[in-house]
């Protein structure tokens, strides 16, 4: 990754590198002392890679997967393609495959930007401040539309796995999925998928959606002697990602379930009206553990 694609941010505990131009992504944020990442680190090549090979990407105008080949606004269907080449459906809306331009950016805080037209006019803006430790992106997006539509958002932060990540997340349901990964069923929490008191992780893939979040959760990473404290506005809900085999796991807070645009309701969704707008934010909070 070329260094004039990067722009940095940093606290008296932590430094973030950002890179605008591939979607508006984190690329790495480190502990100052060691060097140590905090959230999962991207490889040199991760200009070809895109965004799916960093730290964090911004999810707008909705999050995860749309079924049926599009959805259904008040003036008609909007059709959608896929996007994405290891998903046969749109996935994770437009934000994330286009660039961001700086709007502002100081010492420890940085202002990005993006005016779309896919798959509709609107405008994104990524807030993002470092203060003692904390990490805070607040993402906003604002129909431009004449016409309106259904608007969701999430983040969908890396963090690192080992064998001793544990996790606590306080949630009431989980979705079922097909093969898919779209969602069947509510259910009730399994034994091995029941984070209300901190737990390891599950040893099978979970690719799944949480329901009934109180918008905060706690990543323990006691060999690592530390943990993140998570705080979301925004959000009822997040999506669990933890891959087989690989060093790294996802919890994204997401204002709505998959495929949300089909589901009866749709759960978290925003109508948006032309110059209307809708916000999701996430703190992630660094503390040292005592030996």
């Amino acid at each position: 990754m070329t260094a004039t694609a990067i722009v940095s941010i940093s606290d008296a505990l932590t430094r973030l590198t950002v890179a605008p131009a591939i979607g508006g992504s984190l690329v790495a944020w480190t502990r100052l002392s060691d060097g140590l990442d905090l959230l999962r680190p991207s490889p040199a090549d991760a200009d070809a890679e895109g965004p799916r090979q960093l730290a964090c990407y911004p999810l707008a105008p909705w999050s995860n997967r749309i079924a049926n080949g599009g959805f259904d606004n008040p003036q008609g269907w909007l059709a959608l393609s896929p996007n994405s080449s290891n998903d046969p459906l749109p996935i994770h809306g437009s934000a994330w495959q286009q660039a961001w331009q700086v709007v502002a950016h100081d010492a420890s805080s940085l202002l990005l930007q993006l005016d779309s037209q896919v798959p509709f006019a609107y405008r994104a803006e990524q807030r993002i401040s470092l203060e003692q430790g904390r990490l805070k992106i607040e993402l906003k997006v604002t129909h431009l539309a004449d016409q309106p539509s259904w608007h969701g958002l999430g983040l969908h932060p890396y963090f690192p796995r080992t064998g001793a990540t544990r996790l606590q997340a306080n949630a009431e349901q989980v979705w079922l999925c097909d093969d898919g990964r779209l969602p069947t069923a509510l259910s009730e929490l399994p034994t091995e998928w029941n984070f209300r008191q901190s737990a390891q992780l599950p040893s099978e893939l979970v690719d799944n959606g949480f329901t009934g979040w109180d918008g905060r959760a706690v990543i323990t990473q006691e060999d690592a002697g530390y943990q993140l404290e998570l705080a979301v506005t925004g959000s009822e809900f997040f999506l669990l990602f933890c891959p087989l085999d690989k060093p790294f796991f996802c919890i994204e807070p997401v204002s709505h379930p998959v495929n949300a645009h089909h589901l009866p309701g749709r759960p978290g969704l925003r109508l948006l009206e032309k110059g209307q707008s809708c916000e999701l934010a996430l703190s992630l909070t660094y503390t040292a553990l005592k030996p």
